[in-house]
């Protein structure tokens, strides 16, 4: 028998100094903890109504940027707009504040073993439809498929997010992605910059973006990002300077992009001529289409994630609590059942493979930003299980590659 539950809500001004204590004491902890953060637990306010399963929708709420290198026949000028392409990914997924001006909650909800999020976009470039499954959870590993059949393009991939405290929180993400175009059976091998927090003392949190990540293209073009932050005396927020390049030849760009991710940047030739000035600020996103939380899976993100979203948006800090401990005592007693009758969780969308031929031929080998990539594992999109998941959906399957539902959220017999 459970007891009902009270509401305790926070008013954001009067418990500011409440929050800034949490927030300290977070940060103590942080500070002499062994191991990766990822897997403590934040102070309430910090969190974010979403998990992170959601962050690949970054790659691509601009479809028509997506699609865009499809385009193009010059292999150069393709490069370059993959690289352009890319540097749109950046703002919505990093700024400390969103479209409307508002500070966003930084630390999003750490996802389950088998989370699972879905959609698509529709705009002039047609359908491009998204899946992310959580891989991974010791350690956390998201693989996503995005893909515009119109235009041939596909993005895969998969993130394993470790986070340290030095200094600051730090965060590395090993893996990587690959951007096929069909028309030109052509490969983009594309890593991620590190990142870390600003403002742990202000308590003006922010995250910035630092080292250095690559896009190198089997036609034989690489871009190089190097990202830079604000310094004592000079510099910028957000910063960043990319070249482009021939392999052969890293020293001649034949393109050198400067600015900052969050706001706007230049495009110049290798020779020092202003091609182009964009703005990232102005860029409009496409609505991502998701159905209905009702109508959705039990494991799709946001109807498991329904009741601790709804606490976090009213501010509810016992019931945020409450209900996430509902989800993390399920999956433990999930995880448990399995090692006792000797089951491993199987994967809906994604499979494990011992290598990637693509990957490996395009990855630079020894190079900061590039090395660290590659994760102990690799998770390849599975066309046939999506198939059939597809087929199962259609005739009215719950549970497309499990004989029994298990959905390790806790929901009721009722709905198996």
């Amino acid at each position: 028998m459970s007891l009902p539950l009270t509401p305790v809500k926070c008013d954001d001004k009067k418990d500011e100094q409440q929050n800034k204590s949490a927030w300290f004491q977070f940060i103590k902890s942080v500070a002499t903890f062994k191991g990766d953060l990822t897997s403590l637990t934040a102070p309430p306010f910090l969190l974010a109504p979403q998990s992170i399963v959601e962050y690949s929708t970054f790659w691509a709420e601009h479809p028509t940027l997506f699609v865009s290198p499809a385009k193009e026949a010059c292999a150069e000028k393709r490069a370059l707009r993959v690289l352009q392409w890319f540097l749109s990914t950046l703002k919505h997924q990093h700024a400390s504040k969103d479209e409307n001006g508002k500070r966003k909650k930084m630390k999003p909800l750490n996802p389950f073993l088998g989370e699972i999020f879905l959609g698509k976009w529709q705009d002039t470039a047609g359908t491009t439809h998204l899946v992310t499954e959580q891989v991974s959870h010791h350690p956390p590993a998201t693989a996503f498929w995005i893909r515009n059949h119109a235009h041939g393009v596909k993005l895969e991939g998969h993130v394993e997010p470790k986070a340290y405290f030095s200094s600051t929180i730090n965060i590395e993400r090993k893996g990587y992605s690959i951007l096929h175009i069909d028309k030109y059976d052509e490969d983009h091998w594309i890593t991620m910059p590190k990142a870390h927090v600003e403002g742990i003392v202000t308590f003006q949190i922010a995250p910035e973006l630092s080292g250095v990540s690559y896009i190198r293209g089997s036609s034989g073009y690489t871009s190089r990002i190097s990202y830079s932050s604000k310094g004592w005396l000079k510099g910028k927020s957000n910063s960043f300077t990319a070249s482009l390049y021939e392999d052969r030849d890293e020293n001649k760009p034949l393109y050198v992009l400067e600015g900052r991710w969050s706001d706007s940047y230049t495009v110049k030739s290798g020779g020092g001529q202003l091609l182009e000035t964009v703005s990232l600020a102005s860029l409009q996103k496409t609505p991502l289409q998701v159905a209905a939380v009702e109508s959705q899976h039990p494991l799709e993100s946001r109807r498991a994630w329904k009741h601790v979203v709804d606490a976090i948006n009213a501010n509810d800090i016992f019931a945020v609590g409450h209900e996430k401990s509902k989800i993390e005592n399920a999956q433990r007693a999930l995880r448990k059942q399995e090692t006792e009758v000797g089951e491993t969780w199987e994967r809906r969308y994604f499979t494990q493979v011992l290598e990637d031929p693509i990957a490996e031929r395009l990855s630079i080998k020894g190079k900061a930003g590039a090395a660290e990539t590659q994760g102990s594992t690799v998770w390849k999109f599975d066309d046939a299980k999506y198939q059939v998941t597809i087929e199962n959906q259609r005739n009215g399957f719950k549970s497309p590659t499990h004989s029994r539902f298990d959905s390790g959220v806790g929901f009721l017999a009722a709905e198996v």
